[in-house]
């Protein structure tokens, strides 16, 4: 399944016919997308029974969590197992919300199938800008306030009424948490980071014309269920453990808090734990706690973009190099020895002219569209022989 080519949503249905005992309860769900990292707003991992023929990339996972997190939602609120009828109905919630806007550009290219919008409206859930450039030099890609999405979906399910109030107040109060949670420690650097990573995921209000000012208690919504408690728990949690250390007034903040939702200790400190081990597994890989210079993040996002174009295109690119042997050749030279000018000079006249044959390479023929070939050099060893519609659905 690739979730960045057509027909992704119509794989992953096909995907989880045989999915009936994924979970065995919401809780379970809720548990499973905490490990996956979708509910802290951090996507290190995808449900356990897709299985992607390539190295996805953070957005590809932020896709198939939030389409996975919205359909069990709906099996578990409906009871029902019928995918088509899922997605007539989140594409109905998300424009009662709104949300469905998509430009007229996109709409030349999208199809009239409810699956292939839904494709193009996860895009725009997903990204914070839809500027390739501001993605290049910005390492915050992916909204991290997606779960407010199901939050807010699953009582759509319930009841319609009102339903955009509730997701404009949800996520103010849970702004006003993570913005109280960070009043509660020492300053830190990475402090700044998270409050503008979830800052910048802010869909239903607008951080100009809101002040988060920490009072919370005031922000707490009568009538929250317990899970929706639960998220505004985890995020005050990631927002204590995010610099991988707790002292004592931001233990005794997180305990006073927790107590507020209707929490035990046990369970306050439950959610302690998930966060210690989530981060202790995965805290060299988190993206918004690495720091690094300019050249070097802008070097990080186009190897990552080289990558996932290369990956795209392995089939295409396979065939083009095969027929350039003297190619091929000088490649295999560079990675143990310099060229000289003029064999550089023939290897980027004829990587252009392979470029020119394949329209989704065209960022290579933008002006200063060179400076990526080394990237695409060193990372043509991992071409592996692969279908090139990995979204194909076998027919039995």
């Amino acid at each position: 399944m690739n979730p960045s080519s057509s027909g992704w949503i119509d794989k992953f249905g096909y995907l989880t016919r045989d999915q009936e005992d994924s979970y065995q309860d919401y809780k379970d769900l809720y548990a499973a997308l905490k490990n996956t990292g979708f509910v802290y707003g951090l996507n290190i991992k995808i449900p356990r029974f897709i299985d992607p023929e390539h190295k996805l990339s953070e957005d590809e996972k932020a896709k198939i969590n939030l389409l996975a997190a919205l359909y069990f939602t709906f099996r578990y609120e409906k009871k029902s197992t019928d995918f088509e009828n899922f997605l007539h109905i989140v594409f109905q919630f998300y424009q009662d919300l709104g949300l469905n806007q998509i430009s007229f550009l996109k709409k030349l290219f999208v199809g009239n199938k409810t699956s292939d919008q839904l494709e193009k409206l996860i895009d725009t859930r997903v990204y914070l800008d839809d500027n390739v450039i501001s993605k290049t030099f910005n390492s915050i890609i992916t909204n991290s306030l997606l779960y407010i999405d199901v939050l807010t979906f699953k009582r759509y399910l319930k009841d319609t009424k009102d339903i955009k109030s509730f997701a404009e107040n949800f996520e103010n109060t849970a702004m006003n948490v993570i913005y109280h949670t960070l009043n509660s420690k020492e300053d830190n650097k990475n402090d700044h980071k998270l409050a503008h990573l979830f800052e910048a995921s802010l869909t239903f209000i607008d951080s100009e014309t809101h002040t988060f000012d920490g009072n919370y208690r005031d922000k707490l919504q009568k009538g929250l269920t317990k899970i929706e408690n639960q998220y505004l728990l985890d995020l005050a949690a990631l927002t204590i453990w995010e610099d991988h250390s707790i002292d004592y007034l931001e233990s005794e903040f997180i305990y006073e808090f927790g107590k507020d939702l209707g929490f035990s200790k046990n369970e306050v400190a439950s959610t302690l734990d998930d966060i210690s081990v989530f981060f202790n597994e995965n805290f060299k890989i988190i993206p918004h706690l690495k720091d690094h210079n300019l050249a070097s993040k802008f070097y990080d996002s186009m190897a990552r973009v080289v990558n996932k174009l290369i990956l795209r295109n392995s089939k295409r690119l396979q065939k083009e190099l095969s027929e350039s042997k003297e190619l091929v050749a000088l490649i295999s030279k560079s990675t143990i020895k310099d060229l000289t000018a003029e064999e550089k000079k023939k290897v980027q006249s004829q990587l252009l002219d392979i470029f020119k044959s394949i329209p989704s390479l065209a960022i290579f023929m933008l002006p200063g569209g060179a400076v990526l070939l080394p990237i695409f050099i060193k990372l043509i060893p991992k071409l592996l022989p692969s279908s090139f519609d990995e979204n194909r659905i076998e027919k039995p």
